[in-house]
C-alpha cells in the first residue's frame, strides 16, 4: 500500500533506538525525510548514517534532551515546518504508590505529559494553516490497562490523553489529524529492564521472569519495533484523515477487553 506521503517531513523524538527508530525507519522506507532526536550523540548518529545509506532520504540528527524547554528549543529550531510528529520519550521508572512523592509526579509530566503538548502547540498551527499534519503520541497500553508498579507513567500519560482527546477534534476539520499508539509489551530496552527489576525482586532467573510474560500475550512472543513503526506510519499516512482522537492499542491482544 502506498502511505502518500512521500516528501513529506518528520520529527520523530526518541528515534536512535527503540520504537522510536522503529518509527523512524518505517517512515524513512515511505520517502520521509526526517528530523530524528534523542540524547546520545553517538547512537543518534550513526542512526541517522543508517537511514541515509539505507532509504536515501534527508536525516537531520538533533542531539538534545527533549523533556527540556532547552532541548525543545533545539529540536524545534532544527525541525522547521514539518509535517509529521511522532511525539516520544522513555516512560518513568517503576516503583511503589508508598515511595512516590510530589517531584516524580512532577518529573513524569514534564517527560511524558507536557513535552508532548508543548511540542504539539508548536508545531500544530502550521500543520492548520497547510491544512495537512498528523501527529502519532506513543504512550502506554498502561492507558487502557493501569501497571502497578508504573504508576507514575500510568498518571502522567493518561493525562495526555485526555489533552489529545480534545485538540485533536479542534484540528481535524484542518485536515490535521492526532492518535495515539499504546504499545504492549515489547523487545526494547525498558521491557528488558522491567524483566530485570522482577528478576531482582523475586530472585528468579530473567528467563523465567521473561517466559512468564510472555505467556501473558496471546500472540506468544513481544512485539517488535519493526512491527509497531510500520503501524506508526500507516497512522502517518493519507488514509487515516477519518481516525481522530483514537487510542491504538498494538499489544499482542495482552489486554483483555470488548471495547
Amino acid at each position: 500500500m502506498d502511505l502518500g506521503i512521500n516528501g513529506r517531513r518528520a520529527l520523530v523524538c526518541a528515534a536512535s533506538k527503540g520504537l522510536g527508530r522503529g518509527c523512524a525507519e518505517a517512515l524513512a522506507a515511505e520517502g520521509v525525510d526526517l528530523v530524528i532526536n534523542a540524547r546520545g550523540v553517538e547512537a543518534l548518529e550513526q542512526t541517522a548514517e543508517s537511514l541515509r545509506a539505507q532509504f536515501g532520504i534527508s536525516v537531520v540528527p538533533v542531539a538534545a534532551d527533549i523533556t527540556t524547554e532547552a532541548g525543545r528549543e533545539q529540536v524545534l529550531a532544527a525541525a522547521g515546518d514539518v509535517d509529521i510528529l511522532v511525539n516520544n520519550a522513555g516512560g518513568p521508572p517503576p516503583g511503589s504508590w508508598r515511595d512516590w512523592e510530589r517531584d516524580d509526579f512532577i518529573a513524569a509530566f514534564d517527560a511524558n505529559t507536557l513535552a508532548p503538548i508543548a511540542l504539539m502547540k508548536a508545531l500544530l498551527p502550521g500543520m492548520v494553516d497547510r491544512r495537512w499534519g498528523r501527529v502519532v503520541n506513543i504512550t502506554s497500553m498502561s492507558v487502557k490497562a493501569p501497571i502497578g508498579v508504573l504508576g507514575l507513567s500510568n498518571t502522567a500519560r493518561t493525562a495526555l490523553t485526555g489533552y489529545v482527546a480534545g485538540v485533536s477534534r479542534e484540528v481535524a476539520r484542518h485536515g490535521v489529524v492526532v492518535n495515539n499508539l499504546l504499545p504492549g509489551l515489547h523487545a526494547t530496552d525498558r521491557t528488558i529492564m522491567l524483566d530485570q527489576l522482577e528478576a531482582d525482586t523475586t530472585g528468579e532467573a530473567i528467563d523465567v521472569v521473561k517466559a512468564r510474560r510472555v505467556s501473558t500475550i496471546p500472540t506468544g512472543d513481544y512485539g517488535t519495533s519493526e512491527d509497531f513503526g510500520r503501524m506508526c506510519a500507516y497512522l502517518c499516512s493519507q488514509h487515516v484523515g477519518f481516525m481522530v482522537g483514537q487510542n491504538v492499542l498494538l499489544d499482542g491482544g495482552f489486554v483483555n477487553t470488548t471495547l
